[in-house]
């Protein structure tokens, strides 16, 4: 199978790409390093020639609700756009747990994102799961002011971000199936506990201050609503594991 992978120099979408290699299909990467701007379209037509499947991670990071929603807005009709065009068969996008009714940030980003993908023409396939592991030296990076990382009080259940991509995969080649059950990490921890390790395991000595985020979303980092309900999948690496392993190391400056 021809598949193209929107994003596929970050964080998951690298791994979708050694992945569907890996399983034998032909896999082209779309980033703007490699030509492709899926916000104002430029080199999408000729990207998604005679392929069968997309499979978008595309992302932006930003806690801007306005830019959140601008880029998946126009990144996903572009991109859908081009489909229609290229005759694209499968379309699969990657979004994330608990992110019914937010209206704020990243989160009101993927719900526009999921509602162009549900009414784009395009037969698709669905896949929320929870953070990465790399969240978490994302937030440190995101939250530290000198001796200090801020970081939300919030419960979260990290997920490889490798299980992600083989779980993509396994969409694409499975064919359009709607929205597919929620994917999550092993355990369910508080962030504050990952961040201590992740300082502790890079040989960072910063102080660790928790906030209590004001509105839905903050009630809803605490109250465990971002973590998948009964019935979800369930990844096999642990937070503890993947900070063994080279990946996490690289982490450190992030």
């Amino acid at each position: 199978m021809r598949i193209a992978v929107a994003g596929g120099t970050g964080t998951v979408g690298r791994h979708v790409v050694q992945v569907a290699t890996a399983r034998g299909h032909e896999v082209s990467s779309m980033s703007r390093a490699e030509g492709v701007d899926l916000v104002n379209g430029r080199g999408l037509t000729q990207a998604l020639q005679g392929v069968e499947a997309v499979i978008d991670v595309s992302g932006i990071q930003t806690t801007s609700t306005k830019k959140a929603v601008d880029f998946f807005t126009n990144a996903t009709q572009n991109l859908l756009a081009a489909e229609k065009q290229a005759g694209v068969k499968h379309h699969v996008a990657l979004s994330i747990v608990g992110i019914d009714g937010s209206t704020s940030g990243l989160y009101a980003g993927k719900l526009v994102q999921e509602d162009e993908v549900r009414h784009g023409g395009i037969p698709w396939t669905l896949l929320r799961s929870t953070q990465f592991h790399e969240f978490v030296p994302l937030a440190v990076k995101i939250g530290t002011v000198g001796p200090v990382v801020t970081v939300p009080r919030m419960f979260t259940q990290p997920v490889a971000a490798r299980e992600v991509a083989e779980a993509l995969v396994t969409a694409a080649e499975s064919g359009p199936r709607g929205r597919v059950p929620d994917l999550g990490g092993p355990r369910t921890e508080q962030l504050a506990a990952l961040v201590r390790a992740y300082l502790a395991k890079t040989g960072q000595r910063k102080r660790i201050l928790e906030a209590v985020l004001p509105g839905a979303m903050g009630k809803a980092m605490r109250s465990g609503a971002l973590v998948p309900a009964a019935g979800a999948a369930v990844g096999r690496q642990t937070f503890s594991e993947w900070l063994e392993t080279a990946e996490a190391d690289g982490g450190r400056d992030q």
